[in-house]
């Protein structure tokens, strides 16, 4: 039996401290400019000003009002109020592959707690839907820590899993239903789904979405470790791969490739942004560097 995420390693909910200083890279990246570049439609015009928190831009600082008052402050933008982050969280059996505590699930979470926290900083509304066999949270966008800390604690509940099977699709079509203004959306899972496409693309018509496919290495390339026993999460099949087969180890790699080389042609097709987060990457990283790239580019 797959043991919780909280036994795996200290669960969420316990690690938020942790958590809350390592989004700062996640929440400065945001703040310098990508975040606002990110959404389209959205304007720039000040909209007035807010005390200095550690970690804002100094650049953002409004050095006139800052002098007049005693203490710093930084300007806001219109964008800044209006920006609300969603994410859409694949909890699966298929999510629960990996070595030891390096889940899928674990590492997908670990980078939904870290841009929650980043939302938190930053003012931004943050919504989220949580889905395995069915929808197990949704929640719509709210500012706060108490949200932050509801939202980390429904982690930890859907690290347990449900019945077998993924609803990709409604998640993807209640996530849109939670969200009132354009929003910013990341949708992580493996996409070891069916019928998402058309739910991806009506999201993608009216929000900016980030497709994050999560992966483990085995996914991409399986070892020569001999005869190997495999039983499919999500079916209960059982079957034995002759991984020390040469052939075997080709066909793997080419079916990988494949899958890899579809979703991404779907996200570009439908104007989705795609990004690859592994079990053997630093999702503050990953997603840090996200944001610095789109700064970057766009």
């Amino acid at each position: 039996m797959m043991r919780s995420f909280a036994s795996q390693q200290e669960s969420l909910a316990r690690r938020a401290s942790f958590l809350r200083l390592t989004s700062r890279t996640v929440s400065e990246s945001i703040r310098a400019g990508s975040f606002r570049s990110l959404v389209r439609g959205q304007g720039i015009e000040f909209n007035g000003v807010r005390d200095y928190v550690r970690g804002d831009d100094i650049r953002a600082i409004d050095w006139n009002v800052s002098a007049r008052m005693g203490r710093p402050y930084v300007k806001l933008f219109e964008a800044e109020r209006e920006l609300t982050m969603c994410v859409v969280l694949d909890a699966s059996f298929s999510m629960r592959s990996g070595t030891g505590a390096r889940t899928k699930y674990a590492v997908a979470a670990e980078a939904v707690a870290l841009l929650a926290f980043a939302a938190e900083h930053n003012g931004c509304p943050f919504g989220a839907v949580f889905f395995d066999a069915a929808v197990r949270f949704s929640g719509e966008p709210k500012v706060g820590t108490k949200h932050t800390m509801v939202v980390l604690k429904k982690l930890d509940e859907c690290a347990t899993g449900g019945g077998r099977g993924s609803v990709l699709p409604n998640a993807l079509t209640g996530s849109g239903s939670l969200l009132r203004t354009r929003a910013l959306v990341f949708i992580f899972s493996d996409f070891r789904s069916v019928g998402w496409e058309a739910p991806l693309a009506r999201l993608s018509q009216v929000h900016d979405c980030v497709a994050v496919r999560v992966t483990t290495p085995a996914d991409e390339a399986i070892p020569p470790v001999g005869t190997l026993p495999v039983v499919d999460s999500e079916t209960d099949v059982r079957t034995v791969f002759p991984t020390l087969s040469t052939a075997f180890r080709r066909e793997w790699k080419t079916a990988a490739d494949s899958r890899a080389a579809r979703w991404y042609a779907v996200c570009r097709r439908r104007g989705v942004t795609p990004l690859s987060l592994s079990t053997t990457d630093d999702p503050a990283a990953v997603l840090a560097s996200f944001f610095a790239q789109k700064r970057r580019t766009v």
